[in-house]
C-alpha cells in the first residue's frame, strides 16, 4: 500500500517503517500518526512480521510534533475559555480539574509513543539526526534504540511553553533517574548520540554510516529468534515495572509454562541434542 508521509519495507522478518515528511523533517502530523498506527496495527497481527525497525528520512529521525494547525488552536481554546477565569489559582489544580473532564480518545500523534509501547513485538529505533518532541518520545517508546553519532535528542516541549505529552515523563525517569529527567525536560537542551548514550538514553551509538547497518543487523538477528519468547519477555518485563518481586515471579512461573508449550522450545531443545543452530519459526 502506497502511504505519503511513511515508507514500509519488510526483510527477513523486520518491518522498516521509516517516517517521511522531508520538508517538516518528518514532523509528526495527525496524516503521519494515522498512517504509522494502520500500519503498526498490521505488523502487531502478522507472524511473518517478527520485528519492527523504526527510523527516519535523512537528515532527521523525527523533529517533533507538525505545528500546523497550532495557532488556531489557540484561538479556539481562548475562545472555549473566555467565558471566566479558571478556578483554581495554580496550575497543579487547573490541570486536575481539566483532566476530570477529559475526553476518551484525545491525543493526536502521542498515540504512536502508546502503540509502539504495547506492540506484542520487540521494537528498534534507529535514530537519526533530529529527535525532538514526540520525535524523542516515538524512540524512547521502542524496546530499544540505536543512535548514529549525529543523532541530537530534545525535550522540546518546554520551548514551545508545553509539556512532554508524548509519555516521555513516565518513559525517562525509568532510564536516567528524576535529576536528569528534570533537566532535559526543564531547558529542552539537545543530547548527541554520545551524550545520549552516557545517560543511558540509548543503549549503543555507532558512526552514522554504519546506523542502519547496525541496527539492522540486531533487528535481523531477533526476527530469527524465538519471538513468542521474546514477545512474552517483554511482558514480563512491562509487568514487573508495576509489580513486587513475588508477584514478577508468580507471573514468571506462568509465561515459563507457555513458553514450554510452543514449538520454538521443542525444536529448541531438539537442535541442542544434535548439536546444530535451531531453527525458530515463531509459534
Amino acid at each position: 500500500m502506497d502511504y505519503q508521509f511513511i515508507k514500509t519495507e519488510i526483510r527477513d522478518g523486520v518491518l522498516i517503517l521509516t517516517m517521511h515528511d522531508p520538508p517538516t523533517r518528518n514532523a509528526m502530523g495527525a496524516e503521519m500518526a494515522s498512517e504509522m498506527r494502520e500500519v503498526l496495527d498490521i505488523f502487531d497481527g502478522d507472524p511473518e512480521q517478527r520485528v519492527l525497525l523504526l527510523t527516519g528520512t535523512d537528515p532527521s529521525f523525527c523533529s517533533g510534533a507538525n505545528v500546523r494547525g497550532f495557532n488556531q488552536r489557540i484561538q479556539d481554546r481562548e475562545e472555549k475559555d473566555a467565558s471566566g477565569p479558571a478556578s483554581e489559582p495554580l496550575p497543579w489544580g487547573r490541570m486536575e480539574s481539566r483532566y476530570a473532564r477529559r475526553r476518551d480518545g484525545e491525543g493526536g500523534a502521542a498515540v504512536i509513543p502508546l502503540r509502539i509501547h504495547e506492540l506484542q513485538k520487540p521494537s528498534i529505533a534507529a535514530v537519526n539526526g533530529h529527535a525532538y518532541g514526540v520525535g524523542m518520545g516515538t524512540a524512547l517508546a521502542c524496546d530499544i534504540r540505536i543512535a548514529g553519532e549525529g543523532a541530537q535528542f530534545s525535550e522540546a516541549f518546554v520551548r514551545m511553553g508545553l509539556i512532554p505529552g508524548d509519555g516521555s515523563c513516565w518513559q525517562l525517569p525509568r532510564l536516567i533517574g528524576l535529576s536528569n529527567t528534570f533537566l532535559l525536560q526543564y531547558t529542552g537542551d539537545r543530547v548527541d548520540g554520545t551524550e545520549a548514550y552516557r545517560m543511558g538514553i540509548v543503549s549503543k551509538v555507532v558512526p552514522d554510516g554504519e546506523l542502519m547497518e547496525s541496527a539492522m543487523e540486531l533487528a535481523t538477528r531477533l526476527a530469527q529468534g524465538p519471538t513468542q519468547s521474546l514477545s512474552m519477555i517483554k511482558y514480563l518485563v512491562h509487568k514487573s515495572l508495576e509489580t513486587n518481586l513475588k508477584e514478577s515471579l508468580e507471573i514468571s512461573h506462568v509465561a515459563q509454562e507457555q513458553a514450554r508449550s510452543t514449538e520454538d522450545h521443542k525444536e529448541a531443545v531438539q537442535a541442542f541434542l544434535e548439536k546444530r543452530r535451531p531453527e525458530f519459526k515463531g509459534r
